[in-house]
Order: C-alpha cells, then structure tokens, then sequence
C-alpha cells in the first residue's frame, strides 16, 4: 500500500545559504482509477473499496465494454490535496 508523506521538504544546507522553503498553498488534483476485468471482479473491487471506506459504488462510473470479450471497465476520479 502506499504511505501518506506530509510533503515537507527536507534540506541538505548546513547554513543559511539557501532560504526556507515556502509552505505553499494546498491545491486539489485529480486522480483517476481504472479498473479492467470481467464484470464480477470490477464488482469485488468496488465493494472491497467501499468496505475498506475509499470509495462509495455510485462514485465509480457505469461499466464500459472493452475491445477485448468479457472484459469491462470502470473508472473511478477523486481528488487529492497536494501540499
């Protein structure tokens, strides 16, 4: 799983030769999840998502056809503040 960084910056200067780092305003980005699979395992995904509080069902888009048989997607976009 991926873990959470505070986005501070860390410095390598020992003295005051170079100024601090301004804290910089958060800004929202987006973030967009594609999920490729038969219809069953997009929707053990979706509830195992939502059982684990990331995402709810309706957030996620309908199930889309791929070029490949039996294989859909769906497509999930949150967003996420950068600091």
């Amino acid at each position: 799983m991926f873990q959470s960084h505070s986005g501070a910056f860390a410095s390598t200067s020992s003295g005051d030769d170079f100024p601090a780092h301004p804290k910089s305003s958060p800004r929202n980005e987006p973030v967009r999840h594609l999920l490729y699979g038969s219809p069953k395992a997009i929707q053990i995904v979706i509830k195992t998502l939502h059982r684990l509080g990331y995402a709810e069902p309706n957030e996620w888009s309908r199930p889309m056809p791929t070029e490949r048989p039996g294989e859909m997607m769906c497509i999930l976009t949150k967003t996420v503040q950068i600091e």
